[in-house]
């Protein structure tokens, strides 16, 4: 059975042009009918609620596509489709949580701060390494 873009987009919650971005990027695909409208295969809403789980979890757009590109197009993605990928996750998340644990615990520590490139700052500068490299407020994007 196929579906229209209206009917994806309410079925699954999301905006017709957030499907249509979704297309433009690879992340869904459809076929056009003879009136040049956009038909999805019902697979499709496997393949939006994959998105939008892992952007709840924080994954960008680019690493769903990297994951969701092993998966099949003409059929829902199984259970076993899902553990690959989750599995492919696993790694950032537990990163991501370790980031925001060390930010929970030590977020008192920035009262005062201001430029986050302090020697005492021990979330974005830990030991004063932004010091031997340069001077002045430095902020690093990522530790």
């Amino acid at each position: 059975m196929e579906l229209s873009v209206g009917e994806v987009a309410k079925r699954s919650g999301i905006s017709v042009p957030t499907l249509h971005f979704y297309e433009s990027k690879g992340l869904i695909t459809s076929r056009r009918n003879q009136g040049n409208q956009r038909r999805y295969e019902r697979s499709v809403l496997r393949r939006v609620a994959i998105i939008k789980t892992a952007q709840q979890l924080g994954l960008s757009l680019k690493d769903i596509a990297q994951s969701m590109a092993c998966l099949p197009t003409n059929k829902a993605p199984t259970k076993q489709d899902w553990l690959k990928m989750s599995k492919q996750w696993q790694h950032e998340l537990d990163a991501r949580i370790s980031r925001l644990e060390k930010l929970r615990d030590h977020l008192g520590d920035c009262i005062g701060c201001g430029c986050l490139s302090l020697q005492s700052c021990k979330l974005r500068n830990p030991d004063d390494i932004l010091g031997k490299k340069e001077v002045g407020a430095v902020e690093l994007s990522q530790q």
